[in-house]
């Protein structure tokens, strides 16, 4: 074997094996100089900060683009496919992660979407072997998925009520108490229903104060709608889980809880205890 394939295939076990002692090492450096990179990215937003040590910190953030851009073309270079890995997901993050500093030489404020590296923490979920534990994530999609059509309908009666409560307070509040236009007063009723209340605009009318009375009560009577159809769905979504019975011999799943034999084949889906 040549000792260029070599040199490249121990790159390749060292920078995409998170199962050896060099994989894991190299991943731990990496993230320890992602999260480093994040920091100085952090800082540079304080504005003392950043009058006083703008160039120190500029040349720090420009050494880690550096390691950054060293680290995806030694990965494009290793990798048995090169074009893979850059539209992968964590090949894009990579590239990303990058772009920022790039643009920070014609935009300056283009420093600040180096912030975007944080997205390459994910990798600390292969480090640590806790892929296991995010496929139980699949519980939350299948929950938004069923609970999709009823959240919909709930925002567009949401989005009917603020509306009419908006136009009721342009008409009766009026522009001299805040309440310019009807989006004003849409944005008002947002305001006053999600219970945040900013207190921007109020009501200075008897009648108004009646209407925005009302408007919380509502916020209040609603706010828990879509969290108990997601709760639901969710509910729903673990117990299905739990009622798949694989066929032992078509290997059908996702029988009905109560099903003793197979929609499939016909054949038990349980053996007989004799």
């Amino acid at each position: 074997m040549d000792s260029n394939d070599t040199w490249r295939n121990r790159l390749y076990v060292m920078i995409f094996h998170t199962d050896t002692v060099a994989g894991r090492r190299f991943d731990k450096t990496l993230l320890l100089i992602i999260l480093a990179s994040l920091v100085v990215v952090i800082l540079d937003s304080i504005d003392d900060v950043h009058q006083n040590y703008a160039s120190f910190l500029a040349y720090i953030e420009w050494g880690f683009t550096v390691i950054f851009l060293a680290e995806y073309i030694l990965r494009l270079y290793c990798s048995p496919k090169p074009l893979r890995y850059a539209f992968s997901f964590y090949g894009l993050v990579d590239l990303l992660a990058i772009v920022p500093g790039i643009l920070a030489l014609y935009y300056s404020d283009a420093q600040y979407l180096l912030i975007i590296r944080i997205i390459r923490m994910l990798r600390i979920f292969r480090v640590l072997k806790l892929g296991p534990y995010l496929k139980q994530a699949h519980y939350l999609l299948d929950a938004l998925r069923g609970s999709k059509q009823k959240i919909l309908v709930f925002l567009l009666c949401v989005c009917t009520l603020v509306t009419v409560f908006g136009t009721l307070m342009y008409v009766v509040e009026g522009p001299e108490h805040g309440f310019t236009s009807i989006p004003k007063g849409i944005y008002w009723a947002i305001v006053t229903l999600t219970t945040v209340g900013y207190g921007d605009i109020v009501p200075r009318t008897a009648l108004g104060q009646v209407i925005s009375a009302m408007v919380m009560i509502t916020g209040y009577s609603i706010i828990a709608v879509p969290t108990g159809i997601f709760t639901a769905e969710l509910a729903n979504a673990m117990r299905g889980e739990q009622q798949q019975h694989d066929c032992p011999v078509c290997s059908k799943n996702h029988h009905e809880h109560s099903a003793a034999f197979c929609s499939r084949c016909g054949n038990a889906l349980f053996k007989k205890i004799e």
